[in-house]
């Protein structure tokens, strides 16, 4: 196996180019176990040190996050509070702070498991993965890159190089329920976006959810149903029926099924709650 340290997007991109199994490395969090699965690459690169994707750059209306950011730079930028603070708790909720430390929101992208944290609410706010090859730069939703990660997975010459996403008009919130506080892979998440009428009915809606399905993916039947309506006990119990109902269909025969379809009631309860409480609503 070849080694090499990246010094420049540019020259990683060659390099992809010039191999058939190359691998790359950020945080390596996931690398060691990655062997059992994909065996030993021909060329290893290490893109830790590439500063252009460890930036965080804010514009007027939108926020790029370079693939090679950190779960701890996410935590410590001012950036992600407020309308956002809901993207920070979910990158705080990661692992522990060894892992934050190294850990990479595009390792988190790519590694693509059901449990990344950081995904749900990152598709709520309908981000954009931005890819760069010797072909050129291809950019696609992150919510469609899951959806069809069959079809339109990241090529051995590709490298994610940032997210990309509109600075929020509503208010994003997340919650997560692990085996325990500490370290814990989710078991459930669910994140939440949710923008108020004037008279505190929902104007918009988006759900996405971790760990009850194949990948994170939205919740649109929970989404339909609450739109135009207030946030009460009874409308919160109906969307929990309708997100259990989906669930029933998505995660049929499995042993887990049972003790999800308890836990979800919580976990959207919390996300919910959460996001009417930062906009000033009590829920009755």
């Amino acid at each position: 196996m070849k080694v090499y340290q990246g010094d420049s997007i540019e020259n990683v991109i060659r390099l992809l180019n010039g191999y058939e199994n190359p691998r790359l490395i950020a945080g390596g969090t996931d690398f060691i176990l990655s062997f059992k699965d994909n065996g030993i690459p021909e060329l290893l690169i290490d893109i830790s040190n590439i500063e252009e994707l460890r930036r965080i750059v804010e514009k007027e209306d939108y926020i790029e996050i370079g693939a090679g950011v950190t779960f701890t730079q996410i935590v410590e930028s001012e950036l992600f509070e407020g309308k956002l603070y809901g993207f920070k708790k979910a990158c705080r909720s990661v692992g522990s702070p060894q892992i934050r430390n190294r850990g990479t929101i595009g390792g988190n992208i790519v590694n693509c498991s059901a449990a990344a944290d950081s995904i749900p609410p990152l598709i709520c706010l309908d981000s954009t993965i931005v890819l760069k090859s010797s072909r050129g730069t291809r950019e696609l939703k992150l919510e469609q890159y899951l959806q069809n990660y069959s079809e339109q997975k990241i090529s051995n010459d590709e490298l994610l190089t940032s997210i990309r996403f509109k600075k929020p008009i509503g208010t994003l919130n997340f919650a997560k329920l692990g085996l325990r506080k500490a370290l814990a892979i989710s078991r459930i998440s669910i994140a939440t976006l949710i923008e108020l009428e004037e008279e505190r009915t929902i104007k918009s809606l988006k759900v996405s959810s971790g760990s009850i399905g194949r990948y994170p993916m939205r919740e649109i039947e929970v989404e339909n149903y609450l739109k135009g309506k207030r946030l009460t006990q009874n409308t919160l119990d109906e969307a929990i029926k309708g997100l259990q109902e989906s669930m029933d269909k998505r995660l049929e025969g499995r042993s887990t099924l049972a003790y999800k379809r308890t836990a979800v009631e919580r976990v959207l309860t919390e996300s919910l709650m959460e996001g009417m409480s930062a906009l000033g609503e009590v829920v009755l």
